[in-house]
């Protein structure tokens, strides 16, 4: 695994320096998994835990800014199996592999049904399916839902290169297709199309972000399954069986799920609230988490 510490200071590390975490390793499905635990600042006690899983190529460090600005939740968050800390899961990282460890997680760590599951881009993938197969929660968060497959996107294009860059990396020697899966130039080509701010240090630090966390995968297996699994699926395919209440935080500016396709999930879910962040595309974690927090805190309360 490719390590390189962040360079940028982080704009939210007056609100993150506050909140007190701890770092535990639980043995789930074979993957010694790293978990995470934010308590609410100055001692006050949590009225709800959300269980947080990140996106594709991530790990926990790019949801913190969003539980930096939570107030009264606790915020248990694992990096995925095979991605920052964890080491793989035994056998294929699919979808329902990935749900079938959360749900095994959530048990192992003791969290009741009154747990809130929250899920991010490849994460409301994982959530939603580990909900409607059963994990039992109280609600279900999902942040830049994962609305359509990410072929029909407004970037389709984008993605198929994608799949053929994941493609060139599997074909090649084992070597060369970790270089080719680990280039910072495509790193940083990725970050440029997502990113929407115009303000030049928030960019710099999201890229920074981005070159930091986006190659600590544990092996190019792992990487290609979950590639695989984030584009031959999507939260439509689990919403109908879904039977909690859940909260959609989209973006207007989204180019891997348009804005039409969220309203066309939030219908597919028995109970659902839709709330559509402005001037952002999917990165609501990295530019606007304070919009994404009051949304989910509404939510909850």
């Amino acid at each position: 695994m490719i390590v390189r510490e962040p360079r940028v200071v982080s704009p939210y590390r007056a609100l993150l320096a506050a909140v007190p975490v701890r770092e535990d390793v639980v043995r789930v499905a074979g993957s010694e998994t790293h978990v995470w635990t934010y308590d609410p600042p100055g001692g006050e006690e949590a009225r709800v835990t959300v269980v947080a899983v990140h996106g594709f190529r991530g790990d926990h460090h790019g949801l913190e800014p969003v539980v930096a600005h939570l107030t009264g939740v606790r915020v248990v968050m694992p990096d995925l199996p095979g991605f920052g800390e964890s080491t793989p899961l035994d056998g294929e990282h699919s979808v329902a592999a990935y749900a079938a460890w959360l749900r095994e997680l959530v048990a192992a760590l003791g969290l009741g049904p009154d747990v809130v599951v929250l899920g991010h881009s490849f994460g409301s993938i994982v959530a939603s399916a580990a909900v409607a197969g059963g994990l039992r929660a109280s609600r279900l968060v999902l942040v830049n839902p994962i609305a359509a497959p990410a072929l029909s996107g407004p970037r389709g294009v984008l993605t198929q290169l994608a799949v053929a860059y994941y493609k060139a990396g599997a074909a090649l020697p084992e070597a060369a297709g970790q270089s080719v899966l680990r280039n910072a130039a495509v790193v940083r080509i990725t970050s440029l199309a997502m990113v929407k701010t115009h303000d030049r240090e928030l960019r710099r630090w999201i890229h920074d972000q981005h070159d930091s966390y986006f190659s600590r995968f544990a092996d190019r297996r792992v990487v290609l399954d979950a590639f695989r699994a984030s584009v031959s699926s999507d939260v439509s395919t689990y919403a109908a069986d879904v039977g909690v209440p859940t909260l959609l935080v989209a973006a207007d500016r989204d180019d891997i799920t348009a804005l039409p396709a969220q309203h066309v999930l939030q219908g597919l879910f028995p109970d659902a609230r839709l709330v559509v962040v402005e001037g952002v595309g999917h990165l609501i974690h990295y530019e606007k988490p304070r919009e994404a927090a009051a949304s989910i805190e509404e939510f909850l309360a």
